[in-house]
């Protein structure tokens, strides 16, 4: 089931759930507005112009209040706000229609597991001919929060656990890795 505002502005209040920086405003009928940090990545260049699944892959971080999106360009950004989930609910990540209407598409797994601590990490791509000018505190999504039927059995631990900032791809770190 998808929280109400009154059910998210409750869980935030008793700590259950957590997401700051927040303002009142944010919250929604049945979401919280997410907010672009100042923290890109983009993946540097390499000799061989080719990534591996299997090492790391090098990026280059940059600061900044605003960041000038090039068409066609692909790059990692950061949400304001850092957030913790208990273990029997998931959020969904969805970026505004009105964005999405200017050629950026704001992707990421789509998905925040239950037990999950940390920003999010957003895919940001400019499919416009146009450059795109992106100013941190800025609303560009929202977060579904759904409940599932019980606490999960083995909440997330995994390799993003924690993280601040446009955070690079850690799939050299699967036990699938070559």
């Amino acid at each position: 089931m998808i929280l109400s505002d009154k059910t998210i502005m409750k869980m935030l209040e008793e700590r259950t759930l957590i997401v700051t920086p927040l303002e009142a405003e944010q919250i929604q009928p049945a979401s919280i507005d997410i907010r672009i940090g100042n923290t890109y990545s983009i993946v540097e260049d390499s000799p061989s112009g080719i990534i591996g699944l299997s090492r790391e892959i090098p990026y280059k971080t940059i600061t900044t209040d605003k960041y000038i999106l090039l068409p066609g360009q692909f790059v990692l950004a950061t949400t304001m706000e850092y957030l913790e989930l208990p273990d029997d609910l998931t959020a969904f990540v969805e970026g505004r229609s009105s964005l999405g209407r200017m050629g950026l598409f704001i992707q990421n797994a789509g998905w925040v597991d239950p037990g999950f601590k940390g920003e999010i990490t957003l895919e940001l791509f400019n499919a416009n001919r146009y450059a795109i000018e992106l100013h941190a505190g800025r609303r560009v999504g929202q977060l579904v929060f759904a409940g599932l039927d019980d606490h999960a059995l083995h909440p997330y631990k995994g390799k993003y656990q924690g993280q601040r900032g446009a955070t690079g791809s850690r799939v050299y770190m699967d036990k699938d890795s070559d």
